[in-house]
């Protein structure tokens, strides 16, 4: 009896480090793909290409919209709204480097959605984004 608990307990230890190996990988995510699939798996919600649009292009309360910087077209370079240094291309299709490295796309994301909205974004309005982003194509 005794070896059907331990057997029953590594059963779900090992299953317990599976789910949170599974949960830890996303941050790996080296494809905007990848990356759009563990926000969503995050987020619990499928992705809304209308609203990540919306998002990037409305202003939250603040005086900036990523859109301030990155234009309303992110297929084009965009110009940072102070420096005015040159921003590549936001989506994937027209900047082959976008979203191609995970904690690279977190930073960002943590600085620009502080500036844009004053707060972290959530992973369902990461997800909205870029998915918006994805979906545009050349």
């Amino acid at each position: 009896m005794q070896l059907i608990r331990e057997s029953t307990f590594m059963t779900r230890f090992a299953g317990s480090v599976v789910a949170t190996v599974c949960i830890a990988a996303p941050a790996y995510a080296t494809t905007p793909a990848e990356q759009l699939a563990a926000y969503a798996a995050q987020s619990g919600q499928v992705p809304q290409v209308a609203k990540g649009q919306a998002f990037f292009t409305n202003k939250h309360g603040a005086e900036w919209s990523c859109a301030s910087c990155h234009t309303s077209n992110p297929t084009v370079d965009g110009k940072h709204a102070k420096t005015e240094k040159r921003i590549s291309p936001m989506a994937p299709a027209f900047n082959p480097d976008r979203f191609t490295d995970s904690a690279k796309t977190e930073k960002w994301l943590r600085r620009n959605c502080n500036d844009v909205v004053g707060r972290e974004c959530s992973t369902s309005e990461k997800a909205d984004v870029l998915a918006w982003l994805i979906s545009l194509k050349q």
